[in-house]
């Protein structure tokens, strides 16, 4: 799973999760990715003509998902996942300061495909947390714990740490318990009914930009030798 980051031309930042992203090309670097043409995302995209790919993490599971099913029509996302915008150096669009890496791209072409649409571009910047640099200045991003999603479920380090759109159910879970609690109390008394709810908590956000606060700029095939995409 990959977070996007699109502005349109009035200055509106949103994220959309999409799973269908990866690099099509070594030299120039390019990658693509596939949108449904229905998507929110998908005319930002088209009228800015560029994007930012943030590589997701466990600790970003909860806002990929909040991310991935939530309408950047209905709701400000960086607001209401407490994710933190850091400012693009080649284009005009916000980067996810809690992603171990972004990538800066420009769109090339469009190619209409059915479903969806695939938009090829070219990587204009690459930044890298630099805690993910040790001191021979080789890139371990296998330590950020890399999210990975398959057949609805997401994974960190072979573990499941989430399902596709559970990020909403826990809202609506505990809501239904709130009105089933209030429905029970027209029969039961409050001491009949402590212990019975369970609450969910969302995991919490930092608001900080990565593990050291500190993005290094990193040349795309430095980047591509370790098949992050």
């Amino acid at each position: 799973q990959r977070q996007m980051c699109i502005r349109d031309r009035n200055g509106e930042d949103n994220i959309i999760t999409v799973a269908w992203a990866g690099t099509v090309c070594t030299n120039p670097p390019m990658v693509s990715i596939s949108v449904r043409p229905e998507r929110y995302s998908y005319q930002m995209i088209k009228e800015s003509g560029a994007f930012v790919i943030n590589l997701t993490t466990e600790d970003l599971c909860y806002a990929t998902d909040y991310c991935g099913v939530r309408s950047g029509r209905d709701v400000d996302k960086f607001k209401e996942m407490k994710l933190t915008k850091v400012e693009a150096e080649e284009i005009s669009a916000p980067m996810i300061g809690e992603a171990p890496v972004s990538i800066e791209c420009r769109v090339r072409e469009v190619k209409e495909l059915g479903s969806h649409d695939m938009f090829l571009a070219d990587v204009l910047a690459v930044h890298a947390d630099e805690a993910y640099i040790d001191k021979n200045n080789r890139f371990r991003l296998n330590d950020a714990g890399l999210l990975v999603y398959s057949h609805g479920e997401y994974l960190a380090g072979g573990r499941k740490v989430g399902t596709f759109g559970y990020s909403v159910k826990k809202k609506q879970q505990k809501k239904q318990k709130k009105l089933d609690k209030k429905s029970d109390r027209e029969s039961d008394s409050e001491a009949e009914m402590a212990g019975k709810l369970k609450t969910s908590g969302k995991p919490g956000m930092s608001g900080k930009p990565g593990m050291s606060g500190k993005l290094k700029t990193v040349s795309y095939t430095h980047l591509r030798a370790h098949e992050t995409l």
